[in-house]
């Protein structure tokens, strides 16, 4: 099977409720900061240290609070329950400048985007994206 962007998501081949939350999380941490990057580099021709210091600015884990904060009352109880997973999971780590709190509640959003990503729902993922970013 060819890989290419447009089917990353494809061949996933556990249950979708087999990934572990932080498993969901590691992927949805990396599908957000591509679509946090992507809308940067259209909207910036700036040096790689530049860009690198504008998207942190939405990648950390107090900003995916501010953006879970934003997405959640357009969330279904089914989604809700998915950032409940991730948030509550046991984590070893902790985020260097965020609360624990905050980083459990980063961990959560991630979880959420990461298990949309793998059920294909590139739609619904464009559409909390904008709302969490408040991009155009």
């Amino acid at each position: 099977m060819e890989t290419s962007l447009k089917n990353l998501s494809d061949g996933f081949d556990k249950a979708i409720n087999e990934y572990s939350p932080l498993t969901l999380a590691f992927l949805g941490d990396a599908v957000y900061e591509l679509f946090i990057r992507a809308h940067i580099v259209k909207n910036s021709n700036t040096s790689a240290n530049m860009l690198h210091k504008k998207a942190v600015v939405y990648v950390k884990a107090d900003a995916q609070c501010e953006a879970y904060d934003k997405i959640e009352p357009y969330l279904t109880e089914e989604e809700i329950k998915i950032f409940k997973r991730g948030r509550n999971s046991k984590v070893n780590t902790k985020a260097k400048n965020a609360s624990l709190a905050a980083y459990k509640k980063a961990t959560g959003f991630e979880t959420l985007v990461g298990w949309l990503y793998i059920k294909g729902e590139n739609e619904r993922l464009n559409e909390l994206f904008k709302i969490a970013t408040d991009f155009e």
